[in-house]
């Protein structure tokens, strides 16, 4: 995912840093969250570790093991978790994290994601793996979704789940409510729930984004 923390861009994509330019947009009923218009800040808690580049270590505070993460793997980590992250080189990282919605005890979880299995999406031609168990106990789940040069959602989805995502390789074509965004590795989108949402894959390169999704609560009673 070299593109995610690189200034490098694909040919027909190519976004100069002209002065006082950006494709970042925030809207009532969406966001798009271009590399040119990051700002920077510490992450001082997070629930959901992706590991985009680079490698870290989990301390886990429940006994002595310590846990190397790499580049595509992943960490889960529970309400009140104590666990510490480090990393000797530096890594980079996509961090998801919310306030606790449920009465659960969910539980630490960590793996790689291409050793998630496949899970059928039909009609849609996408590839989805589900890198969080889909049990009561969780409130959200990360898909990652992956889809070849020229394929597209088959749905055009309106639905109450709220979105969190990253482009972490490619490029394409994003549709949030009447708005159409050329969008490519690095970018990330909010999604609020009920807004129209639709993908396009273009370019050369497979798209892989990581999306995060409300799962397990009622609409009527989620914040």
């Amino acid at each position: 995912y070299e593109h995610v923390f690189s200034s490098a861009r694909d040919k027909g994509v190519a976004f100069w840093d002209l002065p006082g330019y950006s494709r970042s947009v925030y809207a009532e009923d969406h966001a798009l969250l271009t590399p040119e218009s990051r700002v920077w800040a510490p992450n001082t808690y997070g629930w959901f570790v992706f590991v985009v580049e680079g490698n870290i270590q989990v301390k886990r505070t429940t006994g002595s093991k310590t846990i190397d993460l790499a580049a595509n793997d992943y960490a889960y980590f529970p309400p009140g978790s104590n666990d510490t992250l480090t990393s000797v080189m530096g890594a980079g990282l996509c961090i998801f994290e919310r306030v606790y919605s449920k009465k659960g005890k969910p539980g630490f979880q960590h793996g790689t994601t291409d050793d998630r299995p496949v899970l059928p999406v039909d009609p849609e031609v996408f590839v989805l793996r589900k890198l969080l168990p889909v049990s009561d106990e969780y409130d959200f789940n990360i898909h990652v979704m992956d889809f070849e040069p020229g394929q597209y959602l088959y749905v055009k989805e309106v639905h109450y789940n709220q979105h969190g995502l990253l482009l972490l390789q490619g490029q394409g074509i994003y549709r949030l409510g009447n708005n159409w965004y050329p969008v490519q590795a690095g970018d990330a989108i909010w999604m609020p729930p009920f807004v129209l949402q639709w993908y396009a894959a273009l370019g050369s390169q497979n798209s892989r984004y990581l999306l995060y999704k409300d799962t397990n609560m009622d609409p009527l009673l989620s914040p």
